[in-house]
């Protein structure tokens, strides 16, 4: 077997050195290569005898192609991308070169989000399917916690989405945060397609339920209030750099991740979790577990882009933009206080309105904290403890079962 020990150590070095062309000749040899890939570039665009009509016109229209043009339209485009140019909003360093990195938790939360990928037709509802068509199977109230569930989040998802695709997304101006997004648009688009694959197994009433945030006022309430934070933001022409434009985008930010996804959620996935626990409708239960998962993702990266607007922008967080951020999300608990009384005016799955106003005080004190504001509701209490254990525990399930809870793709799983 060959050793490097056999041979001759200053030999060997005078070889390397002999071997390793000068600088100059690199230079020259890559120039050379430009110049050759330039005439066979050349050579490509020439018009020839075997070149119909429109081959000829596509290859003549690109003569008259400015690149600066184009290039121009890039912001930012003229130089590389230095770290310190990089900003939630308003940088103006080129878009789409997505390093160096500023933010590693945005792209790490890119990378946790395609290891979680599932697909709703993975989780077996035939147990909920003979549940729901047995007459003794739901009593009244439980029958009413899922369809009024499976009616507002199958509008909500949506909702997101648009927002993120609409709006959120051409705003944000850092490359890692808006690979995020992209991953967050297509969960929302998977839940939406698990609402919707819950509500076909179990051979509901489509119109009913899809219609609900129409007519329904404890579900229109809620998405009316999510969607009058978009409207201006949506409009193609809505531009950040004033600041008022970004207090706007800033509320917008505000009501979509810490009201929408991080209090309107919050109640009807205590409700289908409870039924998971008490081995009812397991299937839409596993389905709203792993939307639980996403959404709680979901959460903290807005968290973490709202509180990196702040510090770059200070001037955007003074004592009135303070007091909104409050009154949206206490104005967010009271419309989720109420849409908890009507999906359950009576005490039903070991809990009730009451208790579960509690829950979402304590999530409201939860969500004012995390972007630096008071706690309103002093000395609330979480009364659904084993809600913080179905988020926390990252393995759920036994495995011969179903599959586990941090479920990831074969190429990002550890054995660790």
């Amino acid at each position: 077997m060959l050793s490097w020990d056999e041979f001759d150590k200053e030999d060997a070095g005078d070889a390397l050195a002999a071997a390793k062309p000068a600088a100059p000749v690199i230079e020259a040899s890559l120039d050379r290569l430009d110049n050759e890939a330039a005439g066979s570039v050349e050579d490509a665009r020439a018009v020839s005898a075997n070149d119909s009509d429109a081959v000829a016109r596509a290859k003549k229209a690109l003569d008259a192609l400015d690149v600066q043009e184009g290039l121009d339209e890039l912001e930012g485009a003229s130089a590389r991308v230095q770290v310190g140019d990089k900003q939630m909003i308003n940088a103006r360093a080129d878009l789409n070169q997505l390093v160096p990195f500023k933010y590693d938790w945005a792209w790490q939360k890119y990378l946790d989000g395609c290891a979680n990928h599932w697909m709703p037709q993975e989780v077996n509802m035939n147990a909920d399917i003979a549940l729901w068509k047995s007459k003794d199977g739901l009593s009244e109230d439980e029958r009413r916690i899922v369809k009024r569930n499976l009616g507002f989040f199958s509008t909500a998802d949506s909702l997101v989405a648009n927002n993120l695709v609409l709006a959120v997304y051409r705003l944000i101006t850092n490359p890692e945060c808006r690979q995020y997004i992209l991953r967050q648009a297509f969960e929302e688009a998977i839940h939406t397609h698990a609402y919707q694959y819950c509500i076909e197994s179990l051979a509901m009433d489509e119109g009913e339920i899809f219609n609900m945030y129409h007519e329904i006022p404890s579900v229109a309430k809620k998405a009316s209030w999510g969607l009058k934070y978009t409207r201006s933001i949506s409009d193609p022409t809505f531009t950040t750099g004033t600041v008022e434009t970004d207090k706007e985008l800033l509320r917008n930010l505000i009501a979509y991740y810490c009201v929408l996804e991080g209090i309107f959620f919050y109640c009807g996935f205590t409700q289908i979790l409870s039924m998971g626990r008490r081995n009812k409708m397991t299937g839409v239960a596993e389905q709203f577990q792993y939307i639980l998962r996403d959404e709680s993702m979901h959460l903290n990266f807005g968290i973490d882009v709202i509180n990196q607007i702040k510090i770059e922008n200070p001037h955007l967080w003074d004592a009135q933009m303070k007091d909104e951020a409050t009154q949206m999300i206490l104005q967010g608990t009271q419309l989720e206080i109420e849409y908890a009384r009507d999906t359950m005016p009576r005490g039903v799955l070991g809990m009730n309105a009451a208790m579960m106003e509690d829950y979402l005080k304590f999530i409201a004190n939860r969500r004012l904290t995390q972007i630096g504001l008071k706690e309103e509701y002093p000395g609330t209490t979480n009364p659904f403890p084993w809600m913080s254990e179905i988020m926390d525990l990252k393995k759920e399930k036994n495995f011969f079962e179903t599959r586990v809870i941090e479920y990831q793709t074969g190429g990002a799983l550890s054995w660790d």
